[in-house]
């Protein structure tokens, strides 16, 4: 019976030591936490129709975003201009931010019903991406979320 208090004992200080572990790695404060998410557009503008694609932004594609902000699908959008480093190189980037990825994915028919309405029918919008094809070539996208840094204490 002596052998076994001590090796209890042990036992015992060997659980304690690791809940006390996990309850202090619990409590790590990072300087930082997950903000909204971005989704970001990749568009090369080709020569010549930056006018008349921007001239597209300013009307139509601003229309359906603020339509989406007063619905409370997105929180903003932005347009940033840049110079291509190359001719298959995205000139202009279309940003639009969501709370988080959960939100996206859960207003997705609203999404739907909201440009049927702003935009019009499928017919319509499929003539939309059909017209604008000879102003742009999107190149991609990309989802991305921001980091939120927290100042220093």
């Amino acid at each position: 019976m002596t052998v076994r208090r001590p090796v209890i004992a042990a036992i015992a200080l060997v659980a304690l030591g690791v809940g006390l572990g996990v309850t202090a790695s619990a409590q790590v404060k990072r300087p930082f936490h997950n903000g909204s998410v971005w989704n970001v557009q990749f568009i090369r503008v080709k020569p010549g129709m930056e006018n008349a694609y921007l001239n597209y932004l300013a009307s139509d594609w601003k229309r359906a975003q603020e339509a989406a902000k007063q619905a409370g699908i997105i929180q903003d959008y932005k347009v940033l201009s840049t110079e291509s480093h190359g001719a298959t190189d995205w000139n202009l980037l279309l940003m639009t931010q969501a709370k988080d990825l959960t939100s996206i994915e859960a207003n997705e028919d609203k999404v739907d019903a909201m440009m049927q309405k702003v935009v019009g029918d499928d017919q319509k919008q499929m003539q939309g991406y059909k017209d604008r094809e000879s102003m742009r070539e999107p190149l991609g996208s990309r989802v991305a979320r921001e980091v939120v840094l927290e100042p220093k204490p």
